[in-house]
């Protein structure tokens, strides 16, 4: 293995940086790229998740009633058919189907975020005719 390693990319756990440490007790450091400094490198997709995912909890509790939205309006067929009479009924095209997101990734919190936005006077209008629906996010989310 020694000469054929230059870096190894993994996510930044703790659980990973003993990994590594524990493999350069193993290997010849000589043999490393600058004796091994450069031997973990940070994945930056990971990297990258953790920044917005930061920057997401400064929104409050507005992701969360939109999750909590997206995954109301989603639970069953009766009430996803209601979503869609609604927007009819206000002339809102109903072009893209709610999209609950994965909460480890980011552009799936955007692409879920991308597609409420179409729909926030839909919300608005069910909440005041559906009673179970009490997490339509407000205005200030």
């Amino acid at each position: 293995m020694e000469r054929k390693i230059s870096t190894i990319t993994l996510d930044n756990c703790t659980t990973n940086d003993k990994a590594v440490e524990d493999l350069l007790d193993k290997l010849d450091s000589s043999s490393l790229m600058l004796g091994g400094k450069l031997l973990h490198m940070c994945c930056c997709a990971h990297i990258l998740n953790l920044i917005v995912k930061d920057g997401l909890a400064g929104l409050g509790d507005g992701i969360e009633r939109v999750r909590d939205s997206v995954g109301f309006w989603s639970a069953t067929p009766k009430r996803h058919e209601m979503l869609e009479k609604t927007c009819r009924l206000i002339n809102i095209e109903y072009s893209r189907r709610l999209n609950l997101d994965c909460k480890t990734r980011w552009n799936s919190t955007y692409i879920m975020l991308s597609i409420v936005v179409l729909y926030r006077d839909v919300f608005y209008r069910l909440s005041l005719r559906e009673r179970l629906f009490n997490c339509c996010p407000t205005t200030a989310n």
